[in-house]
Protein backbone atom coordinates (compact mmCIF):
# COMPACT_ATOMS: atom_id res chain seq x y z
CA UNK A 1 0.00 0.00 0.00
CA UNK A 2 3.14 2.10 0.23
CA UNK A 3 3.21 2.63 -3.54
CA UNK A 4 -0.33 3.21 -3.66
CA UNK A 5 0.03 6.09 -0.52
CA UNK A 6 2.98 7.57 -2.26
CA UNK A 7 0.72 8.09 -6.16
CA UNK A 8 -2.36 9.48 -3.88
CA UNK A 9 -0.30 12.12 -2.53
CA UNK A 10 1.37 13.07 -5.74
CA UNK A 11 -1.87 13.36 -7.20
CA UNK A 12 -3.49 15.01 -4.48
CA UNK A 13 -0.25 17.52 -4.80
CA UNK A 14 -1.05 17.98 -8.72
CA UNK A 15 -4.85 18.61 -7.72
CA UNK A 16 -3.80 21.33 -5.54
CA UNK A 17 -1.47 23.18 -8.32
CA UNK A 18 -3.86 22.71 -10.83
CA UNK A 19 -6.15 24.38 -8.40
CA UNK A 20 -4.24 27.43 -8.27
CA UNK A 21 -5.78 28.04 -11.58
CA UNK A 22 -9.31 26.61 -12.00
CA UNK A 23 -10.97 27.44 -8.79
CA UNK A 24 -13.11 25.07 -7.13
CA UNK A 25 -13.94 22.27 -9.64
CA UNK A 26 -10.92 19.78 -8.21
CA UNK A 27 -13.72 16.76 -8.97
CA UNK A 28 -13.57 17.78 -12.50
CA UNK A 29 -9.92 17.72 -12.50
CA UNK A 30 -9.64 14.46 -10.70
CA UNK A 31 -11.37 12.94 -13.67
CA UNK A 32 -9.31 14.43 -16.16
CA UNK A 33 -6.20 12.59 -14.04
CA UNK A 34 -8.43 9.58 -14.24
CA UNK A 35 -8.82 9.63 -17.78
CA UNK A 36 -4.83 10.67 -17.84
CA UNK A 37 -3.63 7.61 -15.82
CA UNK A 38 -5.75 5.17 -17.92
CA UNK A 39 -3.99 6.75 -21.47
CA UNK A 40 -7.42 7.95 -22.12
CA UNK A 41 -8.63 11.20 -23.58
CA UNK A 42 -10.67 13.46 -22.88
CA UNK A 43 -13.88 15.97 -24.48
CA UNK A 44 -14.79 19.26 -22.53
CA UNK A 45 -18.17 20.21 -23.47
CA UNK A 46 -19.14 23.66 -22.15
CA UNK A 47 -19.93 27.04 -22.64
CA UNK A 48 -16.92 29.76 -23.60
CA UNK A 49 -15.26 31.67 -20.87
CA UNK A 50 -15.37 29.09 -18.18
CA UNK A 51 -11.91 27.89 -17.73
CA UNK A 52 -11.99 24.97 -20.63
CA UNK A 53 -8.77 25.56 -22.30
CA UNK A 54 -6.75 27.01 -19.00
CA UNK A 55 -7.80 23.12 -17.49
CA UNK A 56 -5.85 21.62 -20.37
CA UNK A 57 -2.91 24.33 -20.26
CA UNK A 58 -2.29 23.65 -16.33
CA UNK A 59 -2.15 19.76 -16.38
CA UNK A 60 0.20 19.82 -18.59
CA UNK A 61 2.11 22.81 -16.88
CA UNK A 62 1.64 20.86 -13.62
CA UNK A 63 3.08 17.49 -15.31
CA UNK A 64 5.46 18.93 -16.95
CA UNK A 65 4.86 17.62 -20.10
CA UNK A 66 5.43 19.02 -23.63
CA UNK A 67 2.22 20.97 -24.72
CA UNK A 68 0.70 21.81 -28.15
CA UNK A 69 -2.72 23.73 -29.48
CA UNK A 70 -4.35 23.51 -31.98
CA UNK A 71 -6.79 25.55 -33.05
CA UNK A 72 -9.74 23.69 -35.15
CA UNK A 73 -11.11 26.13 -38.08
CA UNK A 74 -12.50 24.86 -41.42
CA UNK A 75 -9.52 25.18 -43.36
CA UNK A 76 -7.45 23.15 -41.16
CA UNK A 77 -6.31 20.36 -42.99
CA UNK A 78 -5.02 16.73 -41.68
CA UNK A 79 -0.91 17.09 -42.36
CA UNK A 80 -1.64 20.52 -40.45
CA UNK A 81 -2.32 18.02 -37.43
CA UNK A 82 0.03 15.16 -38.10
CA UNK A 83 2.75 16.68 -39.85
CA UNK A 84 4.18 16.67 -43.60
CA UNK A 85 7.49 16.04 -45.53
CA UNK A 86 8.71 19.29 -46.68
CA UNK A 87 11.19 19.40 -49.49
CA UNK A 88 14.83 20.60 -48.48
CA UNK A 89 16.27 22.52 -51.09
CA UNK A 90 19.85 22.74 -49.82
CA UNK A 91 19.78 18.64 -48.97
CA UNK A 92 17.58 17.68 -52.24
CA UNK A 93 15.56 15.77 -50.10
CA UNK A 94 12.22 15.81 -48.17
CA UNK A 95 12.56 15.83 -44.54
CA UNK A 96 9.16 15.08 -42.16
CA UNK A 97 8.04 18.01 -39.93
CA UNK A 98 5.99 17.19 -37.15
CA UNK A 99 2.36 17.83 -36.55
CA UNK A 100 1.21 19.24 -33.29
CA UNK A 101 -0.40 15.97 -32.50
CA UNK A 102 3.48 14.56 -31.44
CA UNK A 103 3.36 16.49 -28.28
CA UNK A 104 2.69 14.66 -24.60
CA UNK A 105 -0.42 16.74 -24.02
CA UNK A 106 -2.32 18.27 -27.26
CA UNK A 107 -5.22 20.59 -26.77
CA UNK A 108 -7.76 20.45 -30.13
CA UNK A 109 -9.34 23.60 -29.25
CA UNK A 110 -13.38 23.60 -30.67
CA UNK A 111 -12.78 20.84 -32.43
CA UNK A 112 -15.77 20.39 -34.10
CA UNK A 113 -15.23 23.80 -36.12
CA UNK A 114 -12.83 21.18 -38.12
CA UNK A 115 -14.15 19.41 -41.06
CA UNK A 116 -14.75 15.29 -40.99
CA UNK A 117 -11.66 14.93 -43.21
CA UNK A 118 -9.79 17.26 -40.19
CA UNK A 119 -11.05 15.48 -37.35
CA UNK A 120 -10.34 11.94 -39.21
CA UNK A 121 -6.59 13.29 -38.39
CA UNK A 122 -7.19 12.28 -34.65
CA UNK A 123 -8.46 8.80 -34.98
CA UNK A 124 -5.39 6.81 -35.44
CA UNK A 125 -3.51 9.22 -32.77
CA UNK A 126 -6.16 9.00 -30.30
CA UNK A 127 -6.80 4.65 -30.98
CA UNK A 128 -3.48 3.29 -31.10
CA UNK A 129 -1.02 6.15 -30.38
CA UNK A 130 0.57 6.26 -33.51
CA UNK A 131 0.28 8.26 -36.46
CA UNK A 132 1.19 7.14 -40.28
CA UNK A 133 1.66 9.96 -42.54
CA UNK A 134 2.64 9.02 -46.46
CA UNK A 135 3.14 5.24 -45.78
CA UNK A 136 5.14 5.76 -42.62
CA UNK A 137 4.06 4.74 -39.23
CA UNK A 138 5.75 6.66 -36.15
CA UNK A 139 5.28 6.27 -32.71
CA UNK A 140 3.94 8.80 -30.78
CA UNK A 141 5.38 9.78 -26.76
CA UNK A 142 4.25 8.57 -23.74
CA UNK A 143 2.70 9.78 -21.75
CA UNK A 144 -0.13 11.27 -24.61
CA UNK A 145 -3.39 12.83 -23.97
CA UNK A 146 -5.48 14.60 -26.36
CA UNK A 147 -8.08 17.00 -24.69
CA UNK A 148 -10.34 18.64 -26.99
CA UNK A 149 -12.83 21.39 -26.32
CA UNK A 150 -16.09 22.14 -27.83
CA UNK A 151 -19.33 24.61 -27.16
CA UNK A 152 -22.29 22.97 -26.81
CA UNK A 153 -24.90 25.86 -27.74
CA UNK A 154 -23.17 27.24 -30.79
CA UNK A 155 -23.77 25.18 -33.38
CA UNK A 156 -23.54 27.64 -36.82
CA UNK A 157 -20.14 26.71 -38.63
CA UNK A 158 -19.47 23.01 -36.55
CA UNK A 159 -19.24 19.74 -37.56
CA UNK A 160 -20.48 17.03 -35.13
CA UNK A 161 -18.14 14.51 -34.13
CA UNK A 162 -18.99 11.14 -35.77
CA UNK A 163 -20.00 8.15 -32.93
CA UNK A 164 -16.42 6.67 -34.37
CA UNK A 165 -14.68 9.82 -32.88
CA UNK A 166 -16.81 10.05 -29.75
CA UNK A 167 -16.26 6.39 -28.85
CA UNK A 168 -12.23 7.65 -28.57
CA UNK A 169 -12.66 9.90 -25.67
CA UNK A 170 -12.50 8.43 -22.80
CA UNK A 171 -14.50 10.18 -20.54
CA UNK A 172 -16.94 13.67 -21.56
CA UNK A 173 -16.67 16.29 -19.10
CA UNK A 174 -18.19 20.01 -17.94
CA UNK A 175 -16.34 22.57 -15.85
CA UNK A 176 -19.93 24.63 -15.51
CA UNK A 177 -20.13 27.87 -13.59
CA UNK A 178 -18.62 28.88 -10.59
CA UNK A 179 -20.48 29.75 -7.27
CA UNK A 180 -20.45 33.43 -6.20
CA UNK A 181 -17.35 32.61 -3.93
CA UNK A 182 -15.61 30.67 -6.70
CA UNK A 183 -16.19 33.67 -8.81
CA UNK A 184 -15.12 36.43 -6.71
CA UNK A 185 -11.88 33.84 -6.05
CA UNK A 186 -10.99 33.67 -9.85
CA UNK A 187 -11.47 37.56 -9.89
CA UNK A 188 -9.36 38.08 -7.29
CA UNK A 189 -6.39 35.61 -8.96
CA UNK A 190 -6.61 37.40 -12.34
CA UNK A 191 -6.74 41.06 -10.78
CA UNK A 192 -3.22 41.40 -11.05
CA UNK A 193 -2.15 39.05 -13.81
CA UNK A 194 -3.04 35.46 -14.44
CA UNK A 195 -1.70 32.22 -12.38
CA UNK A 196 -1.11 30.46 -15.14
CA UNK A 197 1.90 31.89 -15.82
CA UNK A 198 3.51 31.16 -12.68
CA UNK A 199 2.77 27.82 -12.65
CA UNK A 200 4.62 25.52 -12.17
CA UNK A 201 5.69 21.46 -12.66
CA UNK A 202 4.99 19.57 -9.76
CA UNK A 203 6.07 15.80 -11.14
CA UNK A 204 7.34 14.74 -14.43
CA UNK A 205 6.37 12.97 -17.05
CA UNK A 206 8.32 10.39 -16.14
CA UNK A 207 6.55 10.33 -12.79
CA UNK A 208 2.91 10.21 -15.29
CA UNK A 209 4.48 6.99 -16.59
CA UNK A 210 5.01 5.23 -13.61
CA UNK A 211 1.05 5.95 -12.28
CA UNK A 212 0.01 4.41 -15.47
CA UNK A 213 1.93 1.23 -14.91
CA UNK A 214 0.90 1.13 -11.02
CA UNK A 215 -2.71 2.05 -12.36
CA UNK A 216 -2.53 -1.09 -14.64
CA UNK A 217 -1.55 -3.34 -11.59
CA UNK A 218 -5.10 -2.34 -9.50
CA UNK A 219 -6.90 -5.51 -9.04
CA UNK A 220 -10.41 -6.20 -9.99
CA UNK A 221 -12.29 -8.86 -9.58
CA UNK A 222 -14.24 -10.55 -11.82
CA UNK A 223 -17.39 -9.72 -10.18
CA UNK A 224 -16.98 -6.35 -11.02
CA UNK A 225 -16.21 -6.93 -14.54
CA UNK A 226 -19.42 -8.79 -14.90
CA UNK A 227 -21.14 -5.46 -13.45
CA UNK A 228 -19.19 -3.64 -16.10
CA UNK A 229 -20.30 -5.54 -18.83
CA UNK A 230 -24.09 -5.57 -17.43
CA UNK A 231 -23.93 -2.42 -17.00
CA UNK A 232 -22.91 -1.41 -20.99
CA UNK A 233 -25.47 -3.97 -22.55
CA UNK A 234 -28.06 -2.29 -20.63
CA UNK A 235 -27.70 0.69 -22.53
CA UNK A 236 -27.95 -1.28 -25.62
CA UNK A 237 -31.38 -2.54 -24.33
CA UNK A 238 -32.49 0.62 -23.08
CA UNK A 239 -35.58 1.95 -24.83
CA UNK A 240 -34.26 5.64 -25.02
CA UNK A 241 -30.95 4.29 -26.88
CA UNK A 242 -30.79 3.68 -30.75
CA UNK A 243 -27.55 2.79 -29.82
CA UNK A 244 -25.63 1.52 -26.69
CA UNK A 245 -22.29 1.80 -25.37
CA UNK A 246 -19.36 -0.39 -27.65
CA UNK A 247 -16.90 -2.64 -26.03
CA UNK A 248 -14.23 0.06 -25.80
CA UNK A 249 -16.31 1.36 -23.47
CA UNK A 250 -16.36 -1.10 -20.88
CA UNK A 251 -12.55 -1.48 -21.34
CA UNK A 252 -12.38 2.18 -20.50
CA UNK A 253 -14.46 1.84 -17.43
CA UNK A 254 -12.26 -1.07 -16.07
CA UNK A 255 -9.72 1.19 -16.65
CA UNK A 256 -11.21 4.43 -15.04
CA UNK A 257 -12.21 2.40 -12.49
CA UNK A 258 -8.41 0.87 -11.33
CA UNK A 259 -7.41 4.59 -11.56
CA UNK A 260 -10.34 5.94 -9.58
CA UNK A 261 -9.54 3.47 -6.52
CA UNK A 262 -5.75 4.02 -6.95
CA UNK A 263 -6.67 7.68 -6.42
CA UNK A 264 -8.64 6.79 -3.63
CA UNK A 265 -5.57 4.49 -1.79
CA UNK A 266 -7.02 1.41 -2.59
CA UNK A 267 -5.22 -1.42 -4.80
CA UNK A 268 -8.78 -2.97 -5.43
CA UNK A 269 -11.74 -1.99 -7.44
CA UNK A 270 -14.97 -1.77 -5.89
CA UNK A 271 -18.58 -1.16 -8.14
CA UNK A 272 -18.76 2.17 -6.07
CA UNK A 273 -15.60 3.24 -8.36
CA UNK A 274 -17.38 2.05 -11.67
CA UNK A 275 -20.27 4.03 -10.38
CA UNK A 276 -18.57 7.22 -9.81
CA UNK A 277 -17.17 7.68 -12.95
CA UNK A 278 -19.82 5.89 -15.32
CA UNK A 279 -21.86 8.92 -16.20
CA UNK A 280 -18.90 10.80 -17.91
CA UNK A 281 -17.45 7.81 -19.23
CA UNK A 282 -20.53 6.22 -21.14
CA UNK A 283 -22.92 9.35 -21.76
CA UNK A 284 -21.04 10.32 -24.75
CA UNK A 285 -21.52 7.21 -26.45
CA UNK A 286 -24.92 6.74 -26.15
CA UNK A 287 -27.25 7.70 -29.04
CA UNK A 288 -30.47 8.65 -28.09
CA UNK A 289 -33.59 8.00 -30.23
CA UNK A 290 -35.74 10.75 -32.03
CA UNK A 291 -38.34 10.44 -29.90
CA UNK A 292 -36.20 10.49 -26.51
CA UNK A 293 -34.53 13.85 -28.07
CA UNK A 294 -38.05 15.57 -28.59
CA UNK A 295 -38.91 14.62 -24.93
CA UNK A 296 -36.03 16.08 -23.67
CA UNK A 297 -34.11 13.20 -22.35
CA UNK A 298 -30.70 13.25 -21.73
CA UNK A 299 -27.31 10.97 -22.12
CA UNK A 300 -26.96 11.40 -18.70
CA UNK A 301 -30.29 10.18 -18.20
CA UNK A 302 -30.06 7.10 -19.80
CA UNK A 303 -26.85 6.12 -17.50
CA UNK A 304 -28.15 7.20 -14.27
CA UNK A 305 -31.32 4.74 -15.30
CA UNK A 306 -29.11 2.45 -16.40
CA UNK A 307 -27.21 2.83 -13.03
CA UNK A 308 -30.38 2.25 -11.11
CA UNK A 309 -31.71 -0.72 -12.89
CA UNK A 310 -28.63 -2.96 -13.06
CA UNK A 311 -28.00 -4.63 -9.51
CA UNK A 312 -24.55 -4.19 -7.74
CA UNK A 313 -22.24 -6.86 -6.97
CA UNK A 314 -21.05 -7.97 -3.50
CA UNK A 315 -17.29 -8.43 -5.38
CA UNK A 316 -14.75 -9.58 -3.34
CA UNK A 317 -11.48 -8.49 -2.22
CA UNK A 318 -8.43 -9.47 -2.75
CA UNK A 319 -6.41 -11.87 0.22
CA UNK A 320 -2.98 -10.10 0.93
Amino acid sequence: MTLIADSKTLVDTLIENVSNVIVGKSETVELVLVALLSNGHVLIEDVPGVGKTMLVRSIATSTGCDYRRMQFTPDLLPSDVTGASIFNQRTGEFNFRPGPIMAQIVLADEINRATPKTQSALLEAMGEQQVTVEGVTRQLPNPFMVLATQNPIEYEGTFPLPEAQLDRFFMRISLGYPDTDQEVAIMDRREHGDPIDSLKPVCTPGDITNLQRQTDEVFIDALVKQYIVELSNATRLHPEAALGVSPRASINLMKGGKAYAMLHERDYVVPDDIKAIAVPTLAHRVLLTPSARMRGVTQETVIKDVLNQVSVPGASVRKT
